[in-house]
C-alpha cells in the first residue's frame, strides 16, 4: 500500500484498551517513545490488532504544535 504521508513511524503495540465506541492502541516507536491513538473500535477489529502486532504509526495533520 502506497499513502502520501511522510511521517510513517515503525513500531510494535504494547497495549489495546476498548472503550464503548473508540479504543486507544499504544504503539512502541522505540527510544522509550510510546504514541497513543484514539481509533474506532470497528477499526480495531477490522485490522485485526493485537499486543504485540508490528504496525505503522502514520500521521497526517494540518497542524502539529510543539510544546515546551
Amino acid at each position: 500500500m502506497k499513502i502520501s504521508a511522510r511521517n510513517q513511524l515503525p513500531g510494535h503495540v504494547t497495549k489495546i484498551t476498548p472503550g464503548a465506541v473508540n479504543g486507544t492502541v499504544k504503539v512502541d516507536i522505540g527510544g522509550g517513545m510510546i504514541v497513543t491513538a484514539s481509533i474506532t473500535e470497528e477499526a480495531i477489529a477490522d485490522l485485526g490488532l493485537t499486543e504485540g502486532d508490528q504496525v505503522t504509526v502514520i500521521v497526517k495533520a494540518s497542524d502539529v504544535l510543539i510544546g515546551k
